[in-house]
């Protein structure tokens, strides 16, 4: 209970103390863009790495080198909010998430969001979840890689089962030719969501798999895009189970 607290005292301080700095970051993105996305970057991914610390989290990545440099459609399994930080705080380059829409009512967290070119989807209303794939497509074309849980929700199920993907996600790879890297992640839930309100020091196992590119899959199985990649996480998750 302690430690989430702690977390919950240092993102409120961290909001306050850093909206002078969204301001400054708002301005130097007029005259540099690159540079204020980086920034804001790297701002986040500290304060990220600082809430993992405090979790006590520990982590194995496999295959990080499977990210090429450039940008890409990230694709995960969904268990946790702290999958969120544990993948963002590892992007190199600027990366922007696909959140619901009810993350907008928070002022200075949407602001936060905004400025990383993360993206909110109207879960709701489909012509708006058509808007959000065309923006998400142009942010790519941009260099901007983005990361969406094709689940539509946090999985509360059993750990190594997963929902459904929704295939309208993998459109944003399919339509910009960017490449889809799997991100498949093991035991996450049981940081936070398996013992709400606790906070408890866990280990969890993050793979990246090696990059998808869609034009070369044949025609059957760009057809079946999300099938293929559901398909490659779910094998993933199996496999490290036994890491855990």
């Amino acid at each position: 209970m302690i430690r989430f607290i702690c977390i919950v005292i240092f993102v409120v301080l961290f909001l306050i103390i850093t909206a002078p700095v969204r301001l400054v970051m708002w301005l130097l993105h007029k005259s540099s863009p690159q540079t204020s996305d980086i920034c804001s970057l790297r701002i986040v991914q500290w304060a990220f790495k600082l809430i993992l610390r405090i979790t006590g989290v520990r982590t194995t990545v496999i295959g990080e080198e499977n990210v090429p440099d450039e940008p890409v459609l990230f694709i995960g399994n969904h268990r946790s909010y702290f999958d969120i930080l544990l993948t963002y705080s590892r992007c190199r380059r600027p990366t922007g998430y696909v959140a619901k829409k009810e993350m907008e009512k928070y002022p200075g967290l949407s602001s936060w969001m905004r400025r990383l070119h993360c993206l909110f989807l109207d879960r709701k209303d489909p012509k708006e979840g058509l808007k959000m794939i065309l923006q998400a497509i142009d942010y790519v074309k941009n260099g901007i890689s983005i990361c969406i849980f094709p689940e539509g929700t946090r999985n509360p199920g059993e750990e190594l089962s997963m929902l459904p993907f929704r295939d309208g996600a993998l459109k944003i790879a399919t339509k910009s030719g960017c490449a889809i890297v799997p991100v498949s992640m093991n035991n996450t839930a049981e940081i936070f969501e398996n013992h709400l309100p606790k906070i408890r020091k866990t280990h969890v196992v993050i793979e990246y798999g090696k990059p998808i590119y869609p034009d070369q899959l044949d025609k059957d199985t760009k057809r079946h895009i999300g099938e293929y990649v559901e398909k490659v996480i779910s094998d993933t998750i199996h496999k490290n189970a036994e890491l855990v």
